[in-house]
Order: C-alpha cells, then sequence, then structure tokens
C-alpha cells in the first residue's frame, strides 16, 4: 500500500502515525522503498540494499520514539550484523558484518528500521561524494551538484525524502557539511557524546563522531536522546546532560550572546551567497532579542589547520592500512585507491610518534583558548561552507598531489575547528542561494551544551521554517 503523504512527514511525525495507528511500519517500509527505487537511479544516494530484513523488521513489535520510522546507515563507521561495509572502496570486499555497532544497536532499540547503506567519498576523505567504486551522489536540489561529504549518500537521502534521517559521521564536517550542501538540520555532537564501539574507543583521538542527519530540530534532538550515553569501556565520556535534549527544544533559550564572522579564518572574504546567508542568520538571531555583534575566537587558525592535518592523515592511514590487511593480507598499492586517498595514506604512513604528540599540544592549547573566548559567547555563527555546493568533477580526487587538497581546505575551512576542540557545532538550512541551492549556516556553542544549541535551533526553526523547501527530486 502506498503512502503517498509519507514525504511531508518528519521521523517523530511518521512514528506518531503509527503509535495512533494511523499507518503501519510495513506501509512506512514500503513508501521508503518506493522513493529509493525512484530516485536513485538519479541520485545515487542508496548503495546496499536490505528490503527484505527491512519488511521481516516491520512486521515484528517495534517501540521507541522512532517504531516503524525508515532509515539508513552510513557506508562507513555502522556495522549492521550481516551487512557488509566496503567504506566507499575496492579495497574492501563484500563480506557481512558478524556483529553490530554499539550504535546500531541504539538505533534499533529507538524503533528505527534500517533499509540499507548510503553511498561515501572512499574512506570518508573528501567533502564531495564521488568514489570511483560507487559513483557520485549527486544534489536533489541540483544534481549537477555534489551533495557533499563525507555523509553526502545519507543527506541526498533524506532531502530527497527517501528517509526522514539518516546516520552519518563526522570528523571534519562531514555531518554538517552535506546538511548544508543539502538544506538539513546537522548536529556534529560534543567529542564522545555517541558511542564508538564495540570496536574502537574512538576514532582520530575523538576527532570523529557520529550522528543523524535529518529534516527537523527535533528529530535530531530525539535522537540524540536515543543514542548518547558512553559504552561500557569507553575510554572517557561527554559531560552528562542537564535533561532531555528533546524537551530542551520545547522551550525558547534565554537572550545569548552571539558573535558572527563574514571572514574566512585566515582573513579572506567569504562567497557572496554565503556571506549573505550568515548575515541573514545574525539579523534573524537579533531578530529573535539575542545580543549579536561581529566577532570570532581568537586563535592562530594557521597553526591549528598544520597541526589537525598529522592527526587526521595518519589516523586515515590506519584506516586504509587495517582495510587493506584484513581483505588482502597486505599493505594496499597504488592502483587500489584514489589518487588522493592514496597520497593521504603515504602522507600517514610518515608521520612520526613526536610530531603526532605535538600536534595534539596545539590543539589542545588551541582549544583552551576558543573556551576562553566561548565565557562571554554563548555561540559562533558561521557560515558552514565558504562557497555553495561544488559542482560534480570540480575537485580533483584522482591526482595524488596533496596539495589538491587546498580548495576543499578553503571551501570547508570552518567545520574541522569544532572536531579540534569537541564543541557540538550544528548546520541549519536558513538560506538558498538565487540559483535555488542551500546555503548553510552553523551554530557552535561550548563544550557539553547541545541542550542550549539545540533550543536555539528550535527557536529558529519556528522563526524561519524550512520545512516547506522541497528539492526538484523529492518524494
Amino acid at each position: 500500500m502506498s503512502f503517498a503523504e509519507y514525504s511531508n512527514y518528519d521521523g517523530l511525525g511518521l512514528a506518531e502515525l503509527v503509535r495512533k495507528g494511523e499507518v503501519t511500519p510495513a506501509e512506512l517500509v514500503e513508501a521508503a522503498i518506493e522513493r529509493i527505487e525512484r530516485h536513485n537511479s538519479i541520485l545515487n544516494a542508496v548503495v546496499f540494499k536490505a528490503y527484505d530484513q527491512a519488511r521481516q523488521r516491520a512486521a515484528t513489535r517495534l517501540s521507541g520514539p522512532f517504531a516503524g520510522v525508515p532509515f539508513l546507515l552510513k557506508d562507513l563507521g555502522a556495522q549492521k550484523k550481516g551487512w557488509p561495509t566496503r567504506l566507499g572502496s575496492n579495497l574492501t570486499p563484500e563480506i557481512p558484518s558478524d556483529h553490530d555497532s554499539t550504535l546500531v544497536t541504539r538505533y534499533e532499540a529507538a524503533g528505527a528500521v534500517a533499509l540499507g547503506k548510503t553511498n561515501v567519498p572512499e574512506f570518508g576523505i573528501m567533502a564531495t561524494t564521488e568514489p570511483d567504486f560507487y559513483g557520485p551522489t549527486r544534489n536533489p536540489w541540483n544534481p549537477d551538484h555534489s551533495p557533499g561529504g563525507s555523509s553526502g549518500g545519507s543527506a541526498a537521502a533524506v532531502a530527497a525524502g527517501m528517509v526522514p534521517l539518516a546516520h552519518g559521521n563526522d570528523g571534519g564536517g562531514s555531518i554538517r557539511i552535506p546538511a548544508s550542501c543539502c538544506g538539513l538540520v546537522g548536529l556534529k555532537p560534543t567529542r564522545a557524546r555517541t558511542p564508538a564501539g564495540p570496536d574502537v574507543g574512538d576514532i582520530m583521538g575523538g576527532l570523529v563522531i557520529d550522528h543523524v542527519i535529518s529534516r527537523s530540530v527535533r528529530d535530531t534532538a530525539a535522537m540524540l536522546d536515543a543514542t548518547a550515553g558512553p559504552d561500557l569501556g569507553d575510554p572517557y565520556c561527554a559531560p552528562p546532560p542537564a535533561g532531555s535534549f528533546l524537551a530542551a527544544t520545547r522551550t525558547a533559550p534565554r537572550k545569548l550572546r552571539i558573535a558572527f564572522t563574514t571572514r574566512d579564518l585566515f582573513g579572506h572574504p567569504l562567497h557572496p551567497d554565503c556571506r549573505d546567508g550568515v548575515e541573514r542568520a545574525a539579523k534573524l538571531c537579533a531578530g529573535l532579542g539575542h545580543e549579536v555583534e561581529e566577532g570570532s575566537p581568537a586563535a592562530d587558525y594557521r597553526s591549528i589547520s598544520r597541526a589537525f592535518d598529522p592527526i587526521w592523515r595518519s589516523g586515515h592511514a590506519i584506516i586504509i592500512g587495517q582495510a587493506a590487511l584484513a581483505s588482502k593480507g597486505r599493505p594496499p598499492l597504488r592502483e587500489e585507491l584514489q589518487g588522493l586517498v592514496w597520497a593521504v595514506y603515504e602522507a600517514g604512513l610518515n608521520v612520526k610518534a613526536t610530531e603526532y604528540q605535538n600536534a595534539w599540544n596545539v590543539l589542545h592549547a588551541a582549544s583552551r583558548k576558543i573556551a576562553e573566548w566561548h565565557r562571554q559567547h554563548d555561540i559562533w555563527l558561521t557560515p558552514t561552507l565558504a562557497e555553495p555546493p561544488w559542482k560534480i568533477g570540480f575537485f580533483n580526487t584522482s591526482t595524488s598531489d596533496l596539495r589538491a587538497f587546498r580548495p576543499m581546505a578553503k571551501y570547508a575551512s570552518f567545520t574541522p575547528i569544532q572536531n579540534m576542540s569537541g564543541q557540538p557545532a550544528i548546520n541549519l538550512p536558513l538560506h538558498w542561494s538565487d540559483a535555488g541551492l542551500p546555503i548553510g549556516a552553523q551554530f557552535v556553542g561550548r563544550f557539553g551544551e547541545e541542550e542550549l544549541l539545540l533550543q536555539l535551533a528550535a527557536q529558529l526553526e519556528q522563526a524561519q521554517p524550512w520545512a516547506h523547501r522541497r528539492p526538484p527530486i523529492w518524494n
């Protein structure tokens, strides 16, 4: 049975229909499958399908805040028993996992019904989702453009109405960047807010964190309620929240002190569309009664960028090397990886232990300066990206020259800072360019203060709703 209004609801809205008996989980699953099959030939968002398993799960007794709600897992960082995780690479064989990630267990305890996995750049390295292995994912707002990366497949699927929310993870902006490109809500939680177990304690020293991409603030908050909290044996954990994240969205925030920037972190002017987006967001905040001024944390962002690189590169080298050893019994070969992926792998192998330790010293010192600045500012408002969504093919992934990353470093200069500091940051879809492309605004909160960030996000969503905005490829 077709449920024609399926895509008009967020996840909590669909779950409420299930609770009222107005629709069944089986009907929701079929509605999601219809839309995946309708749009995926253009978007290439879903790269692994498990429809029969989803149908079987939908026929069982489900409970939780997202009972019966269709969901997708990113093909990176989410192990589902019986499903392969290819990491966007031919290097990784199609071997089914023998266990669930802790996070997947929590998604299912919340009632979500996973239908498959979404496209990623090879090993999640790029800010655009264009792996040679799967082919590029396209943006529902304009298929000539990228949905961003690395959670690009998840973002495209949510933006097109295939599912109301989907798994993502973020090690330098990989939730927030695609949320910005696709006109969605994308929260990077506080470091260690969600678990990375049972396979690892953390990823890249805590740079990487998992959550979801959604169409509503309340879905993002409710899924954080369902998944937050340490797992047995975690090396460290985030400060416990004062209460429910979803409950926080139902209360307006106090008058906040918000600083915004109209230049990138190295002093360069932004693309006019992105400058307009952040200025409009600042004006909206001021109109809601918040104290708004121009400003940024006083930090040496060039030193931060230089220190971030060896941690990020060596972390990827470990992931790539482990994948090759597991599948081939040897290190990877040059011809088995895209050019820039190989370059990152080689560079990561050459990071010395002393360089790695010193890099963290630099980042920790910068984090303290940023935290001091936040004593006087509740929120830092930036554009999520310095430019509108790139066109497919704009970024050269085939070269092995690491200098090719320079455009990406400029494009996504704002997002890695919060992975370094561990702060929560959220993309909100508050602006669209004259060309019809989403332009996201990033709101950064203090360490451990997702509640305040979600309060503000919900207030902005109410003041300037975005649910009515639909891409040309929709439903």
